[in-house]
């Protein structure tokens, strides 16, 4: 098998942790697949589509497509061809060896994810179980079998599989069994379409695995990155792409919804969806990579979806641009591991949370500093936005965690609005832009700053402190010499970074805040926030510190599964992996750190790689 991870286990038993999945996907939606060989989450035709195959949250019967050895597995080893997305599951048992290779074509018209079965070692019978549930595992659909396969349709969606393995019903789950030896493949492929048209299908699989290997190496061929580290950068930058929603360019959190933050709890939330500040933390780790059409890709996306009303901006939008992102619960699911209940859509849509200005004012900025030449009237929708930001960014707001408690005067959200003021008079001054506003917005930016350094300051503890008035610590704080509010020197930024490093860091890895302390409206508990315990790791850096830096950075390379992929947070105790699967936050942190350790030695006070 190729690709640089590759790990050996038995056969898991019970149900799978996010740890056993992997991603596939086409750039416009994404499945995770078990090392079982069961993809137990696909939704069609987008990211935020329902789902398909729904198991992931619920039981195989709300939907899941499981290919596998008929006899009991020996070992499993998977991997991903090398800078691709195509999966590789390799599964020994005592009658042989067999693989299942699996992928998304890059899409023409409509999704087909492909399934092809390669005999390596002696004659393995197989077993396919395919059921389909449509609307998150709530649709039984009409099946008819034909020459090639079976159709499922309900409602508008339909369904088509292909194959020469003849299939047929079992209750209501449409099974296979065949045999394969070696040099021999054996092909599926799914594909959806509208019920009311005739759908598109792969015909030729073994072509289709060749395009789209040549699809992910020739983009992968425009990193411009080749420092330390580059094997766990290059399937990160995989993962963001595949999070990329290609018709619009628009970045997806995560594939996912509802995977819980705490085993058991109800921090469950949909981030099937792009937010503001994920995305733009994407476009620079993207462009401080070389890829500077995705950034200017997601720069048109943002500009479309904030157009109008600046004080109608919202932290997230679908992704296309749609602001109606409605929360509803799915009471016809048990949850993943009984973590109830699940969402579809995201209350926090229209919560207000002043940091996502400074994020994009920061992303418009560096964009152009990197080389992306002037939009038409992007220069106008930021100076709007600038304006309404300069007679609100008083206001308490929800702040980055998106806390469903009262609104606070969080410090990190008056930190941001200081970044959104000093890129926009570095706009000015380096862009030559209209600067009928420059001497009024380095006034405000001034007052910010002084204000942050009176009212979020604790004297006591020499530490910025999560809200003004407030004794809480927030890792958000680590952000201030990253965006360069103050020098990481400064001894009110050691302060807090040694106050976060002893009251929120538990067995090397950092949490967002105390959940007994902060009134988020939500039971206490979740896992350690990864992004945060990389932003730890780079403040480490700019410090000089970059051995304790590199045994983090090392530390959290280690909580990736076989196959590279993070979530969003750490169970400590339970020693697995939380929170929606896999995460662009936590990627985008992962790129970030190891392009700071690689320029360290050269420059080691820089801020944030910009």
């Amino acid at each position: 098998m190729s690709g640089q991870l590759q790990s050996e286990r038995s056969n898991p038993a019970g149900p799978l942790r996010l740890e056993d999945y992997a991603l596939i996907g086409d750039c416009q939606t994404a499945a995770l697949v078990g090392c079982n060989g069961s993809i137990d989450w696909l939704c069609l035709p987008r990211f935020d589509s329902s789902a398909c195959f729904a198991g992931l949250l619920g039981t195989p019967d709300h939907g899941h497509w499981l290919l596998t050895p008929k006899e009991p597995v020996k070992a499993v080893r998977r991997s991903y061809r090398e800078d691709t997305l195509v999966l590789e599951t390799e599964f020994e048992t005592a009658e042989g060896v067999v693989a299942v290779i699996d992928f998304m074509p890059a899409r023409e018209r409509d999704p087909n994810v492909v399934r092809l079965v390669e005999g390596r070692k002696g004659t393995v019978r197989m077993r396919s179980e395919l059921t389909v549930r449509f609307d998150y595992g709530s649709i039984i659909p009409w099946v008819q079998r034909n020459d090639c396969g079976i159709s499922a349709i309900a409602g508008p969606d339909a369904i088509t599989v292909l194959t020469p393995v003849p299939l047929r019903g079992e209750g209501f789950t449409t099974v296979g069994e065949f045999s394969v030896s070696p040099a021999q493949r054996v092909p599926f492929s799914l594909s959806w379409h509208p019920s009311h048209r005739t759908g598109s299908h792969i015909l030729d699989a073994d072509t289709a695995l060749e395009d789209t290997e040549a699809w992910w190496r020739d983009w992968i061929r425009r990193c411009n990155y080749d420092g330390p580290y580059r094997e766990p950068v290059i399937r990160s930058l995989i993962t963001l792409k595949a999070l990329t929603y290609g018709p619009t360019g628009g970045i997806v959190a995560a594939p996912t919804t509802s995977l819980p933050e705490k085993i058991g709890g109800v921090r469950n939330w949909d981030y099937r969806f792009c937010w503001l500040r994920d995305a733009t933390l994407s476009l620079l780790a993207l462009l401080n990579c070389g890829y500077t059409e995705e950034a200017g890709a997601w720069r048109r996306w943002l500009l479309r979806a904030v157009a109008g009303n600046p004080s109608e901006v919202q932290i997230m939008y679908g992704l296309a641009g749609e602001r109606r992102l409605t929360e509803w619960e799915v009471p016809w699911l048990p949850g993943y591991e009984g973590s109830k209940p699940v969402r579809v859509g995201n209350a926090a849509h229209g919560q207000r949370q002043l940091d996502v200005y400074g994020e994009v004012a920061d992303a418009l900025f560096q964009a152009r500093k990197t080389g992306l030449g002037p939009l038409d009237d992007g220069w106008r929708v930021f100076r709007k936005m600038m304006e309404w930001l300069d007679e609100h960014w008083r206001e308490p707001d929800e702040g980055i965690w998106e806390v469903r408690g009262p609104r606070q005067q969080f410090v990190h959200s008056k930190v941001m609005a200081w970044v959104a003021f000093d890129r926009a008079v570095k706009a000015i001054e380096r862009f030559h832009h209209d600067d009928s506003e420059l001497n009024r917005w380095k006034e405000t930016r001034d007052t910010i700053h002084r204000e942050v350094c009176e009212q979020g300051f604790d004297t006591k503890r020499m530490s910025f402190t999560q809200a003004y008035g407030s004794r809480a610590l927030d890792a958000s704080l680590l952000m201030i010499p990253l965006i360069g509010f103050l020098p990481p020197h400064d001894p009110r930024v050691k302060g807090t970074r040694d106050a976060i490093g002893r009251e929120l860091m538990r067995d090397g890895f950092v949490s967002r805040y105390d959940t007994t302390e902060t009134a988020d409206g939500l039971p206490t508990g979740e896992g350690a926030f990864l992004p945060c315990t990389f932003w730890y790791a780079d403040n480490l850096v700019m410090e000089g510190r970059r051995d304790e830096a590199a045994a983090i950075f090392d530390r959290l390379l280690a909580l990736r599964n076989d196959v590279g992929l993070l979530s969003e947070e750490y169970d400590v105790g339970a020693g697995r992996l939380v929170g929606n699967f896999p995460q662009a936050f936590s990627h985008i942190g992962l790129i970030t750190t190891a392009l700071n350790l690689s320029r360290s030695n050269a420059c080691p006070t820089s801020q944030r790689v910009t």
